[in-house]
């Protein structure tokens, strides 16, 4: 059932060079995977395997201690090669060796028409007998969701407005039935139902033709594919309430868990980026290693290699590993270039990138982007410059000044707790002070969860 259509003004859409094709890459088969339990927030992990272990797909690798029903499935069958301790013994990386024939642990598989009968006791359960409950995620924080709350409803963004990551329509197609039969599963989770959003003029069947959701159609720059902004227009978050929210293609996990009885970590994703040769989507799995994608695929050996989109991603390296709910390897070249009073070069837009440029121009060629940020932290100049790309009804400059003065009333009444890093990002973009306001975000939004 269709509901709203929304059009997003504010936002913009970097014009960053290596966009992938719709396309698949072919990429080698990885050789090992990683599970980083830094990249799931309040998370206490208690290790359930040792270096030598022998473990299959789907086995537990961790639990919370503050939850100790959610569990940590392995994304690869094979051994515990590595469990690389950070400070004070924290647990930075567990690495599994592949075999070449790998295997699943096996639930029984439920017929789609029983899906909806389960109920969703019976639902809560098998996700998390499969240790998969990693991938429900709550708003406010951003974390993982609690098995035990009832949502006030589950959102799924179908299409992705961040630069260089995977085209969903793309990802999704030939896909339908394993994707409805997920979001059939959530429907069982929340009262309130699931709220699909996905771009006006999709031509995906596996979006357009979805039962028993509410749909959204989305039109505007980025971020309009953020779930948070999804949110904030169609039934905004209120106090002592929980949302949750899904990735499109952790419903097809679901899907496959409940039709399939096994969990597939296989994933699309991107190679994308100024860094890459060919840039492309290319079929993997959670936790891949990096190189398997680069190999031979990028213009030089000094780049910066992101694990998720260059706005909100984490570093990462040539050896490193694809993060949890990251899709996208995005590549940058590294530099360190100074132009010489090049504030009073006047330039144009074939020649230098800027958002007004952006925004007035009829050019729409690409940009080499690099590491370069053309100058340094500085005080702050409140232009509306963060307005003017936030599609939110939310004030950045009092909740920004709100967060660093630490008053906890005033953060709350600005609505911190509707917010999340990844929707301030390009207020970070184009912020002409050079202040990370997303990292202010996340910092505010750790006050409030460790005040209680």
């Amino acid at each position: 059932m269709y509901l709203t259509h929304i059009k997003i003004r504010k936002g913009h859409n970097i014009r960053i060079s290596g966009s992938p094709v719709n396309e698949y890459y072919n990429v080698e088969k990885t050789k090992t995977v990683s599970i980083q339990p830094q990249d799931f927030r309040y998370v206490k992990p208690k290790l359930l395997v040792k270096v030598g272990d022998k473990v299959d797909i789907g086995s537990p690798l961790f639990f919370d201690k503050v939850q100790p029903d959610i569990k940590w499935a392995s994304p690869g069958g094979g051994e515990i090669k590595e469990v690389i301790l950070g400070e004070r013994r924290s647990i930075q990386n567990i690495i599994i060796e592949l075999n070449k024939e790998e295997n699943s642990i096996i639930h029984s598989p439920i017929k789609y028409q029983e899906i909806s009968s389960l109920g969703k006791s019976k639902v809560t359960d098998r996700i998390l007998e499969a240790n998969l409950w990693p991938i429900i995620r709550q708003r406010p924080f951003n974390k993982i969701s609690d098995p035990n709350d009832n949502p006030r409803a589950i959102f799924v963004s179908g299409f992705n407005s961040a630069p260089l990551t995977v085209n969903l329509d793309f990802a999704l197609r030939y896909k339908q039935s394993v994707f409805q039969a997920g979001l059939d599963i959530l429907n069982q989770l929340s009262e309130g139902g699931v709220h699909l959003t996905f771009e006006a003029d999709t031509n995906c069947e596996a979006l357009t033709s979805a039962k028993n959701v509410n749909l959204h159609t989305v039109i505007g720059p980025h971020p309009s594919g953020n779930v948070g902004v999804q949110i904030h227009h169609i039934d905004p978050w209120k106090p002592n309430e929980v949302v949750w929210v899904v990735n499109a293609q952790h419903v097809l996990t679901l899907g496959d868990l409940f039709l399939k009885g096994i969990y597939d970590p296989s994933i699309v994703g991107t190679i994308a980026g100024p860094g890459v040769k060919n840039p492309a989507h290319i079929k993997t799995r959670i936790g891949a290693n990096v190189e398997t994608f680069l190999t031979n695929n990028l213009h030089s050996d000094d780049n910066r290699i992101i694990s998720g989109d260059v706005l909100t991603g984490k570093e990462t390296n040539i050896n490193g590993y694809l993060g949890y709910y990251d899709t996208t390897i995005s590549v940058v070249p590294n530099s360190d270039e100074r132009e010489f009073l090049g504030l009073l070069k006047p330039g144009n837009e074939q020649t230098r990138y800027s958002v007004t440029n952006a925004f007035l121009s009829l050019n729409k060629n690409t940009f080499n982007f690099t590491t370069q940020q053309s100058g340094s932290l500085r005080p702050m100049v409140p232009i509306n410059s963060w307005e003017d790309v936030l599609p939110m009804d939310i004030y950045p400059n009092a909740l920004y000044r709100s967060i660093l003065a630490e008053d906890f009333e005033e953060m709350e009444g600005l609505g911190l707790l509707e917010c999340d890093e990844e929707d301030f990002a390009l207020c970070s973009f184009v912020c002409p002070s050079k202040i990370d306001v997303g990292s202010v975000i996340r910092y505010g939004l750790n006050l409030m969860k460790d005040d209680g």
